[in-house]
Order: C-alpha cells, then structure tokens, then sequence
C-alpha cells in the first residue's frame, strides 16, 4: 500500500500522472522489462520497537476506557436499550446448549420475532456463559471487541499509509470517539460488525499488497510478457481471511451484506489496476479469466457458507423459530418453499418474514421512534441515541435537579470532518491518484450510500458505528499529509536530542506537527468535555444543557 507522504520510490497503491506517463513512453511493444517499472519495488513493511510501543500504548488506554464503570448503568441490574433483545438472547443460547460445537438457539418470546442472525448473540453469550446473567457477562465481550476495533483501526491505516505515526493518529482518534467508546460498553451488536469489517478491509489490503509483490516479481523475470491475460497470482490467503471476517459480518447483521459487494468489486477492481500497471496486454480479460471467480469463491461464496454455519444450532435444535413452519402449515401451501425439506423451508420463510418485518419499519408506514435519524444526520452525529437515563431530584453536585444519562454520542471534532476529509480523499484519487484512500474510501461508501436508496426505513445512529472507522483512517491519513514533509514516517531515525516529538513525527513541517499536535488535543480535550454523558455522570441539569449545544442531541 502506498506511503502517505509520496516518497520518491513508488509505493504499493500508489501511482502518480507523472510516473504513468514516463512508464508510458518508455514501456517496448515487444515484451521487453521497462527498467521505470521494475525500478518500482513494492516496499515491504516492518514491524518496530516503535510500533510495539504505539500499539501498546493505544490497547492499554483502550482497555482502560472501555472497562471503567461498565456495569454502572443498568435497569435495576437488568439490560437497558436494545440489550432487552439481544442479552436475553444471548441468555437462551447459554441455557439451551448440550453441545458447544453447536451452541444454544434464542427465542426471547417477550419481543417475538428475533430479527438478527445468531452469531451477535453467540459471542454475547461467552460472556455471560463464564460470567453469569450480568452486567459484566453482557458486556464483556463487547469491551474486547471494541478495543480490538481500535487496534484493527490502526493496524489499517499503518498498512495503507506505511507510518507507524498516522497508525497512532488513527489509534488516538478511535480511542477518543464516543461512539466507539459506546457501542463497546453496551451489550448490543454494533461493536462486532464494525470489528469484522474494519477486520475485513485490513485483510482486503494485506492481500493487494502482496499480489503487487508477487505481480511485480513476475514482472521482473519476464513472466508478464508471457500471453496476453498475464501471469495468475495463485491462492491468496489473505483474501480468504477478507471472506471469513466479511461472513462473520453478515452473520451479526444483514447489512454486512453491503460490504460484500463492495469489497468484492473492489478487489476485482484492484486486480484489473495491477495488471494494467505492470503493461499486462488485457488487464480487463486478464482479471476476468483469473481473478474474478477466485474473487467470487473467496468474498462470496465463503461468507455465504459462514453465515449459514452461523445457523447451525437452529438446524440442530428442533425447537427452533419457524424449525417446522412447512409441517405445521405456517408456509402457503401454494408456496415454492413446500417442495423443499422441513428444516430448509422453514429456514428460508423465517428470513422471509425477517426481511418483511425489516421492510415494513418505514416512515411511510407510520413508523416512528424519537431517536430515529437518517444517514445523511450521521455525517455530522446530528441525532445521538440515548441508552441510559436517570434522574434524581438532588445530587451530590447542586441542590437542584440532577441526571445521569449515556448518550451513543460522536465526538464532534471528529465526526464534524467527515463530509471535508471525504472529500479530500476523493480529490487525491482523483487528482493526485493518491491510490492509498481508496480502500477506507470505497469501505466508508458501503457503510453509508446503501443507506440513502433506503431512507424511507426507520433508522438509528447505531447504524452509522461501522462507518466511522473508516473516517477516523481517512482523517489519519490527511494528518500525515499535513505533517509530512515527503518522506515515509517510519523511514526515517530520529536524532537523540529532539526527543519524543520527532520519534513520533518523523520529518515534518514543524507548522503541520503543531497543527496535528493541536487538532489531537482537541479531539481528546472534546472527549472529556462531553464524558459525563458518555460515562453516565451524574451531573446537574445546568451542566447537562451546557453539554447539549444542538437542540438535536436532547
């Protein structure tokens, strides 16, 4: 993946005008290497002391974040918000299970039909598998998930970006959000898709990354010139590690749904731009003949299989929602799904009526929730949901009225860049073929353009969880623009007497350090400015208003 700062040396995912048209002019018609493109070494990324420090550092502070106070806020010790769906679920699954290979089924017949595939619901369960019905057995897991996402963050933008520097502007920004924070304290189901798909775009770069390696080594011993189609890249691991974690995905949450098509265009897409770059004859038919299907098995075909593994107690439980739907005449007796096995028909009108239930949640319908927000309010967190309220009429704090409330809430001087640093990203792909944002660009696009040709369904700002990550990388790297002076961050050796500034910067502007330097501390400075209502203090009511600067967020 291609260096932020645009080094001389031309970076995985990353190919300026310029170069192309030198490559151009340069490159014979008769098969022979073009000593530009080989010149072109894909850099190998290193692991360092100083990324072991950063990382540690970050996962610390994380881990910190996300367990303080985690079983404050609760309804008299029992779930609040929508963990009254998905704890009790959880709890089923605990209580029912014989074999744990297979795991239990959830019923939760107090909210009827359950409208999410298990796999949320199994990782929930190891919690209060160990820890009991609690508020630490339901929330444990997703603490741990949620800082793995943090990690997983950083790990994507030193990937992309080559800089251990923009990894922890990254790590910083995602331990600094409030809605990460959140969706990581609460039993629900957010923190696991946004792991699994951040998860899934760090595999999707790994596995690029290599195939410009091996792509061009085949360049250099003249493979490339042999046929039209060019060389196939053999079994690539990473992208089958990119289909499981896109199946656990869609196996928390349909939506994960979007991502797979995404994703699966765009490595397809990435094969096509390598070939074309190391002068394939038919990069098109090339990829199409040697990458496309492999895509589909891997991206498609995997996840498919996953998720339907996900399933594999309610087939083995004959107890099961709808387990028996053709035998007990819940399926039209005119319906396709009656010439199939019990069991198979069964499952399928169960995610028939799934997706009934989901389509009918409109606005248009009559359908109507005063936390419910449309996407293009997540763009700048207009619309916070509110998970925890209480109220007292004296506090410790004032003689007056005094509340405690947890807000899943966006930091603002993050969530308010997102439309500008989007933006940006797509100039530099465009203008700059700045090729480093195009993986969390096109990722941040499946978190939210499938949402706006859906806008008529009531929606949540929960929604918007596994979107933000992919700000946060794009923000990062746009830090390590402003700070860079043009050679790779972690390239370089920082002199003993500048001390932790330059080890952390590498060379920089000194006016683009401070204006990263600066715009870190206000995230974090906003962050703990708004922490009452994302820690659930209690604080009187003045301070509450004070907190709540749009009449949106109340």
């Amino acid at each position: 993946m291609g260096a932020v700062t645009e080094p001389p040396q031309q970076r995985t995912l990353q190919l300026t005008h310029d170069a192309t048209h030198q490559a151009a002019q340069h490159s014979p018609d008769n098969g022979a290497i073009d000593p530009v493109i080989a010149a072109r070494e894909p850099h190998i990324l290193r692991w360092t002391r100083t990324d072991t420090w950063a990382f540690s550092i970050i996962a610390i502070a994380t881990l910190v974040s996300r367990f303080v106070l985690i079983t404050f806020a609760t309804s008299g010790g029992t779930p609040v918000f929508d963990e009254k769906h998905y704890v009790p679920q959880a709890w089923d699954m605990v209580r029912s299970t014989t074999n744990p290979m297979i795991g239990g089924i959830e019923s939760n017949p107090g909210f009827g039909l359950v409208v999410h595939p298990p796999l949320g619901k199994q990782l929930l369960a190891l919690g209060e598998f160990v820890f009991g019905y609690s508020p630490l057995g339901w929330r444990i897991i997703t603490a741990l998930f949620g800082t793995a996402t943090v990690l997983s963050i950083m790990g994507l933008a030193r990937r992309i970006s080559h800089s251990t520097a923009v990894a922890a502007f990254a790590g910083t920004l995602a331990l600094f959000d409030g809605v990460l924070l959140t969706a990581s304290r609460f039993g629900m189901l957010d923190i696991f898709q946004a792991f699994f798909i951040v998860a899934a775009a760090y595999a999707l770069a790994r596995d690029h990354e290599q195939m410009n390696l091996r792509l061009h080594r085949a360049y250099v011993s003249g493979l490339c010139s042999v046929g039209e189609l060019g060389p196939r890249f053999g079994f690539r691991w990473w992208r089958f590690i990119c289909g499981i974690m896109l199946g656990s995905s869609l196996s928390v949450k349909w939506s994960g749904l979007y991502y797979i098509v995404f994703f699966g265009l765009l490595s397809v897409g990435l094969d096509m731009w390598l070939r074309h770059r190391y002068r394939i004859r038919r990069p098109i038919l090339g990829s199409l003949a040697y990458d496309a299907f492999p895509a589909f098995a891997s991206l498609v075909i995997v996840p498919v299989l996953l998720y339907v593994w996900s399933w594999r107690a309610w087939f083995a439980h004959e107890t099961s929602i709808y387990r028996h739907s053709a035998s007990n005449g819940d399926i039209d007796p005119n319906s396709p799904l009656m010439l199939l096995p019990d069991a198979l028909a069964g499952w399928l009108h169960y995610h028939q009526t799934v997706l009934e239930f989901h389509s009918s949640l409109t606005s248009s319908n009559g359908h109507s929730h005063p936390w419910d927000s449309k996407p293009w309010s997540w763009l700048v967190a207009a619309r916070p949901v509110l998970y925890y309220s209480s109220s007292n009429e004296h506090c410790f704090l004032s003689d007056g009225p005094c509340r405690s409330m947890i807000y899943l809430f966006g930091t603002p001087a993050i969530w308010w860049l997102t439309v500008p640093v989007v933006l940006w990203a797509l100039w530099c792909l465009v203008v700059r073929r700045a090729m480093y944002v195009l993986i969390p660009l096109v990722a941040w696009a499946a978190g939210f353009l499938p949402w706006l040709a859906t806008f008529d369904r009531q929606m949540y700002f929960f929604y918007a969880v596994p979107l933000v990550p992919f700000t946060i990388v794009l923000i990062a790297l746009t830090l390590g623009q402003l700070g860079s002076t043009g050679q790779p961050l972690n390239q370089l050796r920082a002199n003993r007497v500048t001390g932790l500034a330059q080890r952390l910067f590498g060379a920089t502007t000194r006016t683009g350090a401070l204006w990263v330097i600066a715009y870190l501390a206000l995230v974090a400075t906003m962050f703990f400015y708004f922490s009452p209502v994302l820690y659930g203090m209690e604080i009187p009511d003045s301070t509450y208003f004070e907190l709540m600067w749009l009449r949106s967020w109340r």
